[in-house]
């Protein structure tokens, strides 16, 4: 039996690098990240994923030059409301009372109080920051745990992406950068995860 993951997060690294390699300036690639987010979103529709969780910008990233924060920020709006119009349940978790929480997504930090069943959930992390959530009393509490970690751009590391969710994740790292996304990178993911031996510790 393919045992399959039911909630999936999502690290798109590698933006700023793809920009350089491809002759534009580093803020440029936030941009040639759109696309990918949402073809990723239908594939994973497709295989019967249950929830998903992308990884905005977060609190540090805040420290870049403004050109790159205006540029991130600007295309998280456009992710998320893209994503709206995929006919699934969207909750945005993040600082929202810092500057860099771009305004126009406060109305999406709700989550949706009923959904219908088989609705995709999928929660975009914006000016997220661990210790902002351990301060908040975890902020991301609503989201649930996390099965498997996808990241892009070759670096294995979480960078902070939600350290209680991800508490017994599997790590599947992606050498490409995140433009380059492709779907069969998601399908080899949850082939190898469909390997592991998941014990939750037990």
């Amino acid at each position: 039996m393919f045992r399959r993951p039911k909630h999936i997060g999502i690290i798109p690294d590698g933006n700023r690098r793809w920009a350089e390699r491809n002759g534009y300036r580093k803020e440029d690639g936030y941009s040639f990240g759109l696309a990918p987010g949402l073809r990723l979103l239908r594939a994973a529709k497709n295989a019967g994923i249950n929830e998903l969780t992308y990884y905005g910008f977060t609190v540090d990233n805040c420290k870049r030059p403004r050109e790159q924060v205006e540029a991130f920020s600007r295309a998280c709006t456009h992710a998320v409301k893209m994503i709206e119009k995929e006919n699934v349940s969207l909750h945005v978790v993040g600082n929202t009372r810092s500057a860099c929480f771009p305004s126009a997504l406060l109305p999406y930090t709700e989550r949706a109080a009923e959904i219908a069943e088989g609705t995709l959930r999928v929660n975009f992390l914006v000016n997220y920051g661990w210790e902002w959530d351990m301060k908040n009393n975890w902020a991301s509490r609503g989201v649930p745990r996390i099965d498997l970690v996808v990241r892009w751009g070759g670096m294995c590391r979480l960078s902070g992406f939600l350290p209680i969710q991800t508490v017994y994740s599997d790590f599947y790292v992606v050498k490409d950068l995140w433009p380059d996304f492709r779907e069969e990178q998601l399908t080899d993911a949850l082939e190898w995860y469909s390997k592991q031996d998941v014990t939750l510790g037990g």
